[in-house]
């Protein structure tokens, strides 16, 4: 599988019930694929996919697979449980899906050879081909992640770690052993900031959590790395580096923040499920001048708020 541009991670929209809002979505996708990014990752961790169920992850993915053109491919999260994990990748089959990011079992600690052992039971099951993110509780060894690569449905790792020593080691022998089609992508929270340093080992895919409510600052990012160091060292600055401080202020900002960006441009996607929080009324503002800083960096001020 070959991806390239920004991998987009929606958001799920609540409505005033608490259900999910299929009709809010679909908006949702529409204005960020307008951007054209590489692939849609549809309930996923921005899109809360530990807090929806079963069946409401089916629902999100028929939902971006109906919205997304055929030529963006739409990935579906799964994870958790080892049941929950089986039932939520046979269902994205059926709702459209074409792979599926593999999130780490439930907060237990696991000796490699278990962490193994859930990656194959998955794969084994999954219609799609499959991407593990290691992050948290489940991070590979080099060999442990050579013996994923080899798993026949297996074609890819997301990192949300970070190390990039080990990292690079991983890329190294996972290449040597299954060749270099095998994707590697870099999920830390806001990945710009780490973009340049991630394509020094050979990793140039990240994801972007601004591209799921300032799209025009996240591709323009995208299109300035290696082309344009000044305009990426004044996003970096101006942007990215005061967003992830907001971020850190408060666990779960870093999906709480991406929602309550979509509301200041215009697009109530509701809030977050419980236990992550909303933004306080401080942390909005300083977001909202975020959001025009970032734009007017971007070179799309005029475009304003949707």
């Amino acid at each position: 599988m070959k991806l390239d541009r920004v991998l987009f991670f929606p958001v799920t929209p609540f409505d005033a019930r608490g259900a999910v809002d299929t009709e809010v979505l679909a908006e949702h996708l529409r204005r960020s694929l307008a951007h054209r990014p590489g692939a849609v990752f549809a309930a996923c961790g921005t899109g809360e996919v530990h807090a929806l169920s079963v069946a409401e992850q089916a629902t999100v993915v028929a939902t971006a697979a109906e919205v997304t053109p055929g030529d963006i491919p739409v990935f579906a999260g799964a994870g958790g449980p080892l049941p929950t994990a089986l039932e939520q990748v046979r269902g994205a089959a059926d709702a459209g899906a074409q792979a599926i990011l593999l999130l780490p079992p439930y907060l237990v600690n696991a000796p490699q050879r278990g962490l193994v052992e859930y990656v194959r039971t998955v794969a084994e099951a999954s219609p799609l081909p499959v991407v593990f993110y290691q992050r948290g509780n489940a991070v590979l060894t080099v060999d442990s992640a050579v013996e994923v690569a080899r798993m026949p449905n297996v074609v890819g790792i997301k990192d949300g770690v970070g190390d990039l020593d080990r990292l690079h080691a991983i890329v190294l022998a996972v290449r040597d052993a299954v060749g270099e089609d095998f994707l590697f992508f870099n999920g830390l929270p806001t990945a710009e900031l780490t973009a340049g340093a991630y394509r020094g080992i050979g990793v140039d895919l990240y994801s972007s959590a601004a591209f799921a409510f300032v799209p025009e600052v996240s591709a323009a990012f995208h299109a300035a790395l290696g082309e344009d160091e000044d305009l990426v060292s004044r996003l970096l600055t101006g942007f990215y580096q005061p967003l992830a401080a907001l971020r850190d202020t408060t666990p779960g900002y870093a999906v709480a923040l991406v929602k309550a960006g979509q509301a200041l441009r215009g697009l109530d996607v509701g809030p977050v499920r419980p236990p992550l929080v909303p933004p306080t009324e401080e942390d909005l503002r300083t977001l909202s001048a975020l959001i025009d800083t970032g734009l007017e960096i971007a070179g799309t001020a005029s475009t304003g708020r949707s």
